[in-house]
């Protein structure tokens, strides 16, 4: 076997164990926020975790794990077709063992104020979700139809879970009391923020177009200083006539500041919009979750 083979097979075995670590980490911290907030607190859930919550408290000897484990089995046929095969068996995976924490982990969370405890639970779900999302696998459950939509409809993780949910607390409203679904409303929408944070969140980029005289010197800059790549379009005003070149580039959030005062440095009255990004593809900004 040659060295180069033998430093990728162990470079694949410690991504593997990284992976699992995440998918474990994402796992207990679920079992964390729905064993000692959710039920305690009679609170709804969310996605498949959420509908697992209201058959058990329609009837309570069914224990949640068994519930969720059982009604993920036609979603991992959705997953077969529309997701990559990697994401499949850590899915696989991965719901097996966020079923084993849910099942296993028990840790009471001494908080007695209802909109304290449907943020904390929020915080840790959502936060639990975006670790396990960048595993390249999940936990099963909505986890895996939302990275459907992502890739095939460019729709945001957070937005997915938010709008399923719409559904699962409109049952809980139903059966159970309104109190507790509007509390269940605060945990859904924090959730769902958190994993936006988590997926795109502070390495969410930016794309930036200027408009300036001073276009040469400012794509140098910004390829020279900022290590960034530049495009430039060609333009023109429509009230003027004249030909304008239009700078376009794509940067991280922390970067925006920086650009902002090259900007101003050079010409204060430069034209610039920025805009949010969705997803970026390619490898020239890396750092983009891969599904």
């Amino acid at each position: 076997m040659k060295r180069e083979d033998g430093f990728r097979m162990a470079h694949g075995a410690g991504k593997i164990c990284w992976n699992l670590l995440l998918i474990s980490l994402g796992s207990v911290l679920c079992a964390l926020s729905i064993n000692g907030i959710l039920i305690p607190k009679g609170f709804y859930g969310a996605g498949f975790t959420g509908i697992a919550l209201l058959v058990h408290y329609v009837a309570p000897a069914l224990p949640v794990a068994l519930i969720y484990l059982t009604i993920n089995i036609p979603l991992f046929g959705v997953g077969w077709k529309y997701v990559g095969r990697r994401f499949f068996y850590y899915s696989i995976v991965g719901m097996l063992i966020f079923t084993a924490a849910v099942e296993w982990v028990h840790f009471p969370v001494p908080v007695n104020d209802q909109i304290l405890n449907a943020l904390l639970a929020g915080i840790l779900m959502g936060t639990a979700s975006g670790i396990i999302l960048k595993s390249q696998g999940s936990a099963g459950g909505l986890d895996i139809l939302s990275v459907v939509l992502l890739k095939g409809f460019s729709v945001r993780l957070g937005s997915t879970i938010l709008a399923f949910n719409v559904a699962v607390l409109t049952a809980g409203a139903i059966l159970f009391t309104l109190e507790k679904a509007l509390y269940t409303l605060v945990y859904l929408y924090v959730n769902a923020h958190m994993v936006n944070v988590m997926i795109t969140g502070l390495s969410q980029r930016k794309a930036v177009q200027i408009i300036t005289p001073q276009w040469e010197d400012i794509a140098q800059h910004i390829m020279r200083d900022m290590h960034r790549g530049v495009t430039i379009l060609n333009g023109q005003g429509a009230y003027s006539g004249k030909a304008e070149k239009i700078l376009y580039t794509v940067i991280t959030f922390r970067e925006l500041a920086v650009l902002k005062r090259l900007i101003a440095d050079h010409d204060p009255d430069a034209f610039v919009v920025v805009t949010d990004t969705l997803e970026v593809m390619g490898q020239r900004i890396g750092n983009q979750p891969h599904w």
